[in-house]
């Protein structure tokens, strides 16, 4: 499965110098390894079109939940490059 979902600039800026290599979402998609991710990013309320990780698709290597410190029904979940151009 993809999941398509927003990320504001600079989360995306630090996922895209691989300084921030996961995510805290709410589990409202049921987020599996294996699954994809492709972001749109966002400088507030407005989209970046041309931001270079919106090109960009990342799979999800581990999934944490139900752990002390992460709120009911959120998890937090690893990321991975696997964009076809930069294999």
């Amino acid at each position: 499965m993809t999941h398509k979902i927003k990320i504001d600039k600079a989360y995306a800026d630090a996922v895209l110098s691989g300084e921030k290599p996961f995510e805290v979402r709410e589990n409202d998609r049921d987020y599996q390894k294996g699954d994809l991710v492709k972001f749109q990013v966002m400088d507030g309320w407005f989209e970046r079109p041309t931001h270079p990780l919106n090109d960009m698709t990342f799979e999800i290597t581990y999934v944490l939940g139900s752990f002390v410190g992460l709120a009911p029904n959120y998890v937090a979940f690893a990321i991975k490059d696997v964009t076809e151009d930069r294999r």
